[in-house]
């Protein structure tokens, strides 16, 4: 497993939350991110999933 940074945002740029997820690759960050994503109700927040590298995953704004 490897560890991944989400972050969500107010419009203003507010930081509302930040976390460290973890999955296998890249490929289950972005389908299972999205799932976590929709659960913890941030789907129309700003947010973004990078891996430990800093490539990003996901992004909305």
């Amino acid at each position: 497993m490897k560890p991944y940074k989400f972050t969500a945002f107010e419009k203003t740029g507010k930081l509302i939350i930040e976390e460290t997820w973890e999955f296998a690759t890249d490929e289950e960050a972005k389908a299972k991110g999205q799932d976590l994503i929709d659960e913890k109700d941030f789907t129309e927040k700003t947010h973004r999933l990078v891996n430990n590298a800093g490539k990003l995953i996901l992004f909305h704004v």
